[in-house]
C-alpha cells in the first residue's frame, strides 16, 4: 500500500504543480500587461518596468490561494483519468486497491493541500499583498481609498469617536486624519484634524500638525468654539494598524486572526460586520474545498476511456473548478445582500460540491 500511495502522491503532486505553474504564469502575464498602464501614469516618480515586475510577482501568492482548489481538481482528474486510460488503475484495483482505500489515500493527500492552502491564504498572501501595496505607494506617495477615505468608529468610556483616514503612507503611518468626538448623548464635543499620524506602542496614535476645535456646550447647545493648534498630540485608542488596513484594503487579503479582531471591533462599536464575517468564514472553509476536489476527481479513475478522450474529461474538470469559484463569489455577495448567516454562506459552495462528489463516488465507484 505504501508503494501505491507513493505512486499516486508523486503523480498528483507533479500534475498539480504543473497546472498551478501554468495558471499562475497566465495570470502573471495578464497582470503585467495591466500594470503597464500604471508604469505610464507614474513613470515620472520612478515607477518603471522592474518595479512593475516586482509588484506583479508579489500579487502571485493571492492568485495561488484562489487557484489552488481548481488546480488540485484539474491535476487530480488528469492523473486519475490517465491511470484509467493506461489500465494502470485497473491493475492497482486487482492488486487490492479498493474504493475506500483509494478514497482514504486521496483524502490524506487532500489534507496536505488543505494545510498548504491555509498557509498561503493566511500568511503568505496577506504579507505579499501589503508589501506590494507599500512598494507602489512609495511611487504614488500614498494608498488611498477613494475621495471619502476610510471610516472607523470606537466607543470609549465617556465618548464615541468617528475616525476618517484619508490614506496610508509608505512608512506605515496615516495621512489626512479627521477625528470626530461625541459624548454619550450624541452631542459633538470636538473635531481634530491632523496631516499625519503614526501608530504608538501603548494603544495610542501620535498625531502630527494638529488642528483641534473644541465645542463648549451650554444647556446642550454649543456656546463657543475653541481652536487649538499643536505640532503633535497623543490620542489614546484601541484601533490598531490591522484594523485601519482592514478599512482601507480589501478584506479578502487579510489573515484569519486580523479578520476576527476587526469583526469584534465592528460588533463592539455597533457596526455591521456581515461582509467581514463572511470573509472570515470563507477563510476557514475555503482550504477545505481541496478535500472536496480530490473526492470529486476519484470517480474519473473508474471510467473507461478511448484514446484521446482524456482531454474532454480534463476540460470538464476545468469547468467544474471555474463553476466552484463563481458559485463561491456569487453566494458571498448574495449572502451579504440577503443577510444570510455568514458561516452558512461561506460553507454552502463546499457543501454543494461535497454532495456532488459523494454522489458521483457512490454511483460510479460503489454501485458500478
Amino acid at each position: 500500500m505504501k508503494t501505491v500511495r507513493r505512486l499516486l502522491y508523486r503523480e498528483v503532486l507533479i500534475a498539480v504543480a504543473l497546472v498551478t505553474l501554468g495558471f499562475n504564469a497566465l495570470f502573471f502575464f495578464f497582470d503585467f500587461v495591466e500594470e503597464l498602464q500604471s508604469v505610464n501614469s507614474i513613470r515620472a516618480a520612478g515607477y518603471q518596468v522592474p518595479q512593475a515586475l516586482i509588484y506583479v510577482a508579489l500579487s502571485m501568492p493571492n492568485h495561488l490561494y484562489e487557484l489552488l482548489p481548481i488546480t488540485v481538481l484539474i491535476g487530480t482528474i488528469f492523473v486519475m483519468a490517465r491511470l484509467a486510460q493506461s489500465s494502470e488503475f485497473t491493475i492497482l484495483r486487482t492488486s487490492g486497491l479498493g474504493p475506500w482505500r483509494a478514497l482514504k489515500a486521496l483524502l490524506i493527500l487532500g489534507m496536505v493541500f488543505v494545510v498548504f492552502t491555509f498557509a498561503v491564504g493566511d500568511y503568505l498572501a496577506p504579507l505579499a499583498d501589503r508589501t506590494a501595496q507599500m512598494l507602489k505607494s512609495q511611487f504614488r506617495g500614498q494608498i488611498t481609498v477613494g475621495k471619502t477615505g476610510a471610516w472607523l468608529k470606537e466607543k470609549q468610556a465617556y465618548s464615541n469617536y468617528a475616525v476618517n483616514v484619508g490614506a496610508l503612507s509608505p512608512d506605515g503611518g496615516m495621512k489626512d486624519l479627521q477625528i470626530f468626538e461625541f459624548d454619550n448623548q450624541g452631542q459633538i464635543v470636538s473635531v481634530t484634524r491632523a496631516e499625519s499620524a503614526q501608530f504608538g506602542k501603548n494603544d495610542d496614535w501620535l498625531l502630527a500638525s494638529v488642528k483641534r476645535s473644541e465645542f463648549v456646550l451650554d444647556a446642550g447647545r454649543a456656546s463657543r468654539v475653541d481652536h487649538i493648534q499643536a505640532e503633535s498630540l497623543r490620542w489614546p485608542t484601541l484601533v490598531t494598524a490591522e484594523m485601519v488596513s482592514a478599512a482601507v484594503l480589501r478584506p479578502e487579503r487579510m489573515g484569519t486572526i486580523a479578520l476576527f479582531q476587526y469583526m469584534r471591533h465592528l460588533n463592539t462599536n455597533g457596526q455591521s460586520a456581515q461582509k467581514y464575517e463572511i470573509q472570515f468564514w470563507k477563510k476557514v472553509f475555503y482550504p477545505l474545498s481541496c478535500l472536496v476536489m480530490v473526492v470529486l476527481a476519484l470517480p474519473f479513475a473508474y471510467l473507461h476511456f478511448r484514446s484521446g478522450g482524456i482531454a474532454s474529461y480534463v476540460f470538464c474538470g476545468v469547468m467544474a473548478g471555474i463553476s466552484f469559484v463563481l458559485l463561491n463569489n456569487v453566494l458571498g455577495d448574495l449572502g451579504t445582500l440577503q443577510g444570510w448567516r455568514p458561516w452558512f454562506t461561506a460553507a454552502l459552495p463546499g457543501l454543494i460540491y461535497s454532495v456532488l462528489s459523494l454522489t458521483a463516488f457512490s454511483w460510479l465507484v460503489l454501485r458500478r
